[in-house]
């Protein structure tokens, strides 16, 4: 295997998408509390300590899910499943990441995010990769919290406590999780019941999942208004996120009519990445106290 062929392996291993979308969330929770007045170095150390938490994460999720990911065309060719790393090899990358991540997160941000990196670790890991994956429907919604403290860690970096503002961007992604992935666990419902995942669509039907979609796309109402109530966030805001959340309702309700489910799924899939990110791009964007 060439050089860089192996460093894309161990690179893949980190889940590169999962952790973009995840550090933009992050930025966009230190922005929302610092109000546009950064302290540039504690910001990037911030990144630097939740980039290396998650992806000691989601290395751990690749140890342990390596023989389930051999019988899914999606996940088949990543490293480990193929034999292409080595699991001890890989066991120490993953502790060399997390050990990293967490000593700048309690020593160069603060005490608090390195209990949140940890209590994130925590759920992912053990909750979520080792436990709830493999046992039970609820894997996807309780396995969110771990998803959604990434925007809290950032926010927490400048405040350095847990208020309002983070209760809020800790709902915004907790809500937002569930739709998102059940859209994809649709499409690829075959897969995951071969692979032997309980997953909501596996267990429940497809039926079950997109009405249990509904819920967690209509709480997103609520979490950007109370966000711009309480001068978290302009106007612009909340007009655009609020259009944005009427969109991905509205598509997330014609999923219980639609004849093509596989076209619905792919839809709404991208309609919630896209989300995300109009929702955190104008959260920093129209943060109050910006210079002009």
């Amino acid at each position: 295997m060439s050089r860089t062929g192996l460093f894309a392996d161990w690179i893949q291993l980190t889940k590169p998408r999962i952790l973009q979308l995840n550090l933009f969330a992050a930025f966009g929770g230190y922005w929302l509390a610092s109000k546009w007045m950064v302290e540039w170095s504690l910001l990037v150390w911030t990144l630097l300590g939740t980039a290396l938490t998650m992806a000691a994460s989601c290395v751990f999720n690749n140890i342990w899910d390596y023989k389930l990911d051999q019988k899914m065309n999606r996940t088949k060719e990543r490293p480990l499943a193929t034999g292409r790393l080595k699991t001890r090899d890989v066991v120490i990358y993953a502790l060399t990441l997390g050990i990293a991540g967490e000593a700048i997160l309690f020593w160069k941000v603060n005490v608090l995010c390195g209990w949140l990196g940890l209590i994130g670790m925590f759920v992912y890991i053990v909750i979520y990769t080792m436990w709830l994956k493999r046992t039970s429907t609820w894997s996807t919604s309780i396995g969110g919290m771990s998803g959604a403290i990434p925007p809290v860690i950032g926010y927490c970096a400048y405040t350095n406590e847990v208020d309002t503002g983070a209760l809020l961007l800790f709902s915004l992604l907790f809500l937002w999780q569930p739709a998102h992935f059940w859209s994809l666990a649709i499409r690829r419902v075959e897969e995951y019941r071969a692979a032997g995942f309980p997953l909501l669509p596996v267990l429940k039907g497809i039926g079950r999942t997109k009405l249990q979609m509904i819920p967690y796309v209509a709480l997103l109402f609520p979490t950007v208004i109370l966000l711009y109530m309480y001068d978290y966030t302009g106007a612009v805001f909340l007009i655009v996120s609020l259009l944005a959340s009427i969109v991905w309702l509205w598509h997330t309700l014609r999923g219980r009519t639609t004849m093509d489910t596989e076209r619905w799924a792919k839809t709404n899939f991208l309609i919630s990445v896209n989300y995300l990110m109009v929702v955190f791009f104008l959260m920093i964007l129209d943060t109050p106290g910006r210079p002009f």
